[in-house]
């Protein structure tokens, strides 16, 4: 399944990755700027697209990712469910 728009995209999706790095929070602001956030190593690494470089990006069927460019050049990004533990007892196995 691909999605029409990466704003489609981002808005069903629960992680992202950068350039191979995992973000730890992405959003739109109030002007629908995307904001990236992640770390590389011990660095905060931020990337900000503004809605027509959202709205300008495509996808890459073959490498399953988004292609988007900013000032500073193209980026690669995955959207992608996340997944959480869950706090429940009952899913828990004692004996493992």
């Amino acid at each position: 399944m691909t999605t029409q728009t990466l704003l489609d995209a981002l808005e069903h999706c629960g992680m992202v990755e950068i350039d191979g790095l995992h973000a730890f929070e992405f959003s739109l602001d109030e002007d629908d700027n995307l904001h990236i956030e992640c770390m590389d190593g011990r660095a905060a690494k931020h990337w900000e697209f503004t809605p027509v470089q959202v709205a300008a990006a495509t996808y890459d069927n073959d490498r399953q990712s988004w292609l988007i460019v900013d000032d500073s050049g193209e980026h690669r990004l995955v959207c992608s469910e996340a997944f959480s533990g869950s706090d429940d007892e009952d899913d828990t196995d004692e004996n493992a």
